[in-house]
């Protein structure tokens, strides 16, 4: 077989999609296990859970700085050599971490593991930019294609850890970790097989990653969406800490508490297969508002249900909102990005989301021990007044831009890419104003 011609398709048929799902699964798989593995590794050898626990962080840690990589996405003439390459490296480095960890210092596998937790950042928002020139211009088929790029985080979110510990059971932790870096392998050899995209423009012209921060931050739109989704990221983080500690109000055992997370993570699948069979066809940034607010309803009800099925109910809702949710968060990265950022602007939302769902975690440890209820309270409370904010500041926008002249020339297709048109996109309009 040979790799796709170098020429972007109109509309491609399922294989492309079909593919895509193959290597973001197997990349991401490799990426949400790998600190189960080492984990699993560093305790089995008798390591200190202090030990265990760094060299865990030494894959996560890095995913802050991933855009600080991810310029090369808006710059390499095919981006998908760089992305087979950082599955790639992220593989061997993860593999070698494993096969070095009995024999050296582990300072060793700290570098290891750091190098290949750069590369990460790349396996998640940086295959995620890859969408759009695979489902092609027309706005239902790449929101439909988001519902899978969806379904496969939630995939892998599952079979990351559940290989892990199967394969560790069965042979051991580092038989596992070299699992996950065959994946990787495979890949990226599927990742070259996807649809070629030309580089959106010269390389003098891709703006470097503070730039392109201080973008996001300037655009309404995007504005919105990076602190609507660190909101929900952080707020949601704190379900399977709370799942641990309601089993006891609920009346049940601890061990109950995986029923919890597994009706949160079957109800994400469920809500990535409903974006695919009907994908919304409301405006990206209304839409991310909406769904957060949705989002921090769900997490109320969990705090108010008096009984376990009820509660596993409620779970399931919350990971059914968190899908529609993340499935709007990826359309608005892609509508409102400019072409010669897209790729920065999926790895800086993505790795900002990572660390919000991390700081999540451990601030609902630090509160759980007040009030089982504590930390989904605070979540509720911080996701609605993000999603009060957004309001406002849509509404201001739409007054304050009211009175500006017709809509932006960013509102009409470019590329044959359909953007959203509205009150928000005139902030184009008047000195960038809103």
């Amino acid at each position: 077989m040979r790799p796709s011609t170098d020429h972007p398709v109109d509309e491609p048929g399922w294989g492309p999609l079909a593919r895509y799902v193959i290597a973001a699964t197997l990349a991401r798989t490799s990426d949400g296990g790998a600190v189960v593995a080492i984990v699993l590794m560093v305790n089995t050898s008798g390591g200190s859970g202090w030990l265990a626990g760094a060299l865990g962080a030494c894959i996560t840690a890095p995913h802050l700085l991933g855009p600080f990589v991810a310029r090369s996405l808006d710059t390499a003439r095919d981006s998908r050599t760089v992305i087979a390459a950082a599955s790639l490296a992220h593989g061997t480095t993860l593999a070698a971490a494993v096969l070095l960890y009995p024999h050296t210092h582990p300072a060793v596998t700290a570098v290891l593991l750091t190098i290949s937790g750069l590369f990460g950042p790349l396996l998640t928002g940086g295959i995620s930019s890859r969408l759009p020139a695979i489902a092609g211009p027309s706005q239902r088929r790449q929101r439909r294609a988001q519902g899978w790029d969806v379904a496969t985080y939630g995939i892998s979110g599952t079979v990351g850890p559940t290989l892990v510990a199967a394969v560790s059971a069965w042979a051991s932790p580092a038989t596992a970790a070299l699992t996950l870096a065959a994946g990787c392998y495979i890949a990226a050899a599927v990742i070259r097989f996807l649809p070629y995209a030309p580089a959106p423009g010269k390389t003098a012209d891709v703006p470097r990653p503070l730039r392109t921060l201080t973008g996001i931050l300037a655009s309404g739109p995007l504005r919105r969406t990076l602190y609507l989704t660190v909101t929900v990221a952080f707020s949601v983080a704190a379900l399977p800490v709370t799942a641990v500690s309601s089993t006891h109000t609920l009346g049940v055992s601890a061990a109950a508490a995986g029923i919890l997370t597994a009706a949160y993570g079957l109800g994400n699948l469920a809500g990535s297969a409903g974006v695919m069979i009907r994908p919304s066809h409301t405006e990206a940034d209304r839409l991310t508002t909406h769904l957060a607010a949705t989002v921090a309803a769900t997490l109320l009800l969990i705090t108010l249900t008096p009984s376990f099925p009820l509660a596993v109910t409620a779970y399931a809702a919350a990971g059914i909102a968190n899908a529609y949710f993340f499935a709007a968060t990826l359309a608005a990265r892609n509508e409102y990005a400019p072409d010669n950022a897209r790729g920065q602007i999926f790895v800086w939302v993505g790795a900002l989301k990572i660390t919000a769902g991390s700081a999540g975690t451990a601030a609902a440890g630090a509160l759980i021990s007040t009030s089982a209820a504590l930390p989904l309270l605070l979540a509720v409370a911080l996701t609605i007044a993000s999603t009060l904010l957004s309001l406002a500041e849509r509404r201001h926008n739409r007054r304050y831009n009211a009175p500006c002249g017709p809509a932006s020339p960013h509102t009409q297709p470019e590329n044959g890419r359909p953007h959203p048109t509205g009150p928000t996109d005139r902030i184009h309009d008047c000195s960038n104003r809103g």
